[in-house]
C-alpha cells in the first residue's frame, strides 16, 4: 500500500498540523496527532483525485524517514493503476476500447470516491500489459 510522509507540527491553538512534504496542496489538522493521521488520510485522498481529475503527475511516496500515513488498499491500486495508465502513454478512451467497456465505466476506475470491483482493477492492469500482486506480512 502506498504510505505518504507527513509532517506533524503543534499549532498555536493546542491542535496539530499536518503536511505533506510530497504534495504541497495538503494541509489538515486535529485535536489531537491521532485525530491528525485519520484527517492526513482523507486529505491526501482529496489531493490525489484532484490531480488524476486534472491529469496531473502525482509522486511516488519518497524514502525519507519520518512518520507515514497510509492509503486504502483500493486507493492504492487506484493511483497504481492511475501511473501504469500514464506509463503506457495511453488514454482512458484507448483504455476502454481495449477492456471493451464503455468509457463512463472506466473513469469509474480512476475515481477515489468510487468503490470499483477488484476484478475490473485487475482486468485493466491486464489490458496494460501489467501485474498486480500483494504481499501480507505481520504489522510492526
Amino acid at each position: 500500500m502506498l504510505a505518504y510522509r507527513i509532517e506533524l507540527t503543534p499549532d498555536d491553538n493546542g491542535t496539530v498540523l499536518v503536511s505533506c512534504p510530497q504534495l504541497p496542496i495538503v494541509a489538515t489538522f486535529g485535536d489531537t496527532e491521532e485525530e491528525a493521521r485519520r484527517h492526513a488520510v482523507d486529505a491526501i485522498e482529496t489531493a490525489l483525485a484532484s490531480m488524476i481529475g486534472d491529469n496531473e503527475n502525482i509522486p511516488a511516496p519518497d524514502d525519507a524517514t519520518g512518520p507515514t500515513v497510509r492509503l486504502p488498499m483500493m486507493t492504492s491500486l487506484k493511483v497504481h493503476l492511475y501511473w501504469a495508465l500514464r506509463a503506457a502513454g495511453i488514454t482512458r478512451a484507448e483504455l476502454a476500447r481495449r477492456l471493451g467497456w464503455n468509457r463512463e465505466s472506466v473513469d469509474r476506475l480512476f475515481r477515489l470516491d468510487h468503490r470499483s470491483r477488484l476484478e475490473q482493477i485487475e482486468a485493466a492492469f491486464a489490458a496494460l500489459g501489467v501485474e498486480i500482486d500483494i504481499a501480507v506480512h505481520r504489522a510492526a
